[in-house]
């Protein structure tokens, strides 16, 4: 008598060999002729559970984004037949295939929401905080703040309840994250104190424990202590490194945006030039190598030539898009002091002329470096000429005044002290 475990291999092994080797449609069919069986045995099971997720895989690879929810939809009857664990892991697991597939956002958004419902119907409170958690994480990505924030309220009032430290860690760090999206740096680094807190109090895993430390490095270098946060971001860059994740090339960027800015851009080749580092090279890598040498020059043409030839590497990271942006304005102000430097009169058109860039913005930047005090002088708009003045010499008078006074005060208390003695 044949036992139902050998059929049931042969078949998965069958579809896998026929996905291996490009019959993809004989492959699906196969897959889901496994998931179409009613038999109820614990072998059909088990061969049901390895076929939907290969049939998911299958779909990730082959960018089907609409054929995966139609699977996780079909899918529900069958996973109220197996253990809720279990369950738990195929549906995070499907979820999680969108994550590859790009441009598919908003349907992962509704995918997530449907399979919420149905954890409320069927009473799976676990796995429903675990997928709103994922959730806020979509709308975290897709920019819908609000929707976030108003998710995330109601999750934190769930978990402090049921005491579930280890996802109250992920949704305080995920509040952080938003107020940080929203420019709200006072509450985004008060939910990131909390994370810490309730991380402290248990077993944080070390891609959790990264994942704060790269939060800590964010709001650290908005603050400009970028010293502090090349500490965290290079904690980051090891907890990812050691457990191979792609997220480690993205906290070595950080790590080197972080000594650009401290003006330290020796620094940034020897980091690079590291057996840890060698590791991660490529255009991510040498997008920053290129911005540093650019500072490193003080060349702005260098700069932005870095930020034409690498577009997708620098544009697209916010934090990333923000300092540069700070490093530009500050090359921009170093080449115009270098400029006018010779002259008492120059005319703007002949510095926009030296800094190959329009005179109306050169003159919007001038006039703000006049207000902040980074030179002195004035713009004559009739003429179109700047006009530069000697630094002008500090009055110490009133300085010495102050002092003055404030050894009479001494002189008064120490004769006022000798006068109370001999009475």
């Amino acid at each position: 008598m044949v036992t139902a475990t050998a059929p049931t291999s042969d078949r998965l092994r069958q579809a896998e060999e026929l996905s291996k080797g490009n019959n993809l449609d004989q492959s699906i069919a196969l897959y889901k002729s496994i998931l179409a069986e009613k038999v109820n045995t614990e072998d059909v099971l088990r061969e049901q559970e390895v076929a939907l997720i290969r049939l998911g895989e299958v779909y990730r690879d082959l960018k089907l984004p609409q054929e995966l929810a139609s699977l996780i939809r079909s899918s529900r009857p069958f996973m109220s037949s197996i253990a809720k664990a279990k369950t738990a892991k195929l549906i995070r697991t499907l979820v999680d295939f969108f994550g590859d597939i790009k441009n598919c956002l908003p349907l992962q958004i509704e995918v997530c929401k449907e399979s919420i419902d149905w954890c409320v119907k069927e009473k799976r409170i676990f796995l429903k905080q675990s997928l709103e958690t994922r959730l806020v994480a979509l709308y975290l990505d897709n920019k819908m703040y609000h929707e976030s924030l108003s998710l995330t309220a109601q999750l934190l009032k769930e978990l402090k309840r049921l005491d579930d430290k280890m996802v109250l860690v992920e949704v305080q760090l995920l509040e952080s994250r938003v107020c940080h999206a929203l420019r709200n740096f006072p509450k985004a680094r008060a939910a990131l104190t909390s994370a810490r807190t309730s991380a402290n109090a248990i077993y944080c895993p070390p891609l959790l424990q990264a994942a704060l430390d790269m939060q800590s490095g964010i709001l650290h270098a908005e603050e400009k202590d970028y010293k502090t946060a090349y500490s965290y971001f290079f904690e980051t860059f090891e907890g990812y490194s050691s457990q191979d994740d792609p997220k480690a090339v993205l906290a070595l960027k950080y790590m080197l945006l972080c000594k650009i800015m401290l003006n330290l851009t020796e620094d940034v080749h020897s980091i690079i030039g590291g057996k840890v580092a060698l590791r991660y090279a490529g255009s991510e890598i040498e997008a920053m190598k290129a911005v540093a040498n650019a500072h490193q020059n003080r060349n702005l043409q260098e700069f932005e030539t870095a930020l034409a030839t690498y577009t997708e590497e620098l544009n697209n990271d916010p934090i990333i898009r923000s300092q540069l942006a700070a490093l530009y304005d500050t090359l921009l102000e170093q080449n115009l002091v270098r400029i006018i430097e010779p002259f008492s009169r120059v005319e703007i058109s002949h510095i926009a002329d030296m800094v190959k860039l329009p005179t109306q913005q050169v003159e919007a930047k001038l006039s703000q470096m006049i207000l902040d005090k980074a030179f002195h002088g004035i713009l004559d708009q009739g003429a179109g000429c700047l006009i530069i003045f000697d630094e002008p010499e500090e009055d110490k008078t009133y300085e010495s005044a102050i002092e003055t006074l404030k050894q009479v005060d001494k002189v008064v208390s120490s004769l006022y002290q000798k006068a109370s003695n001999l009475s």
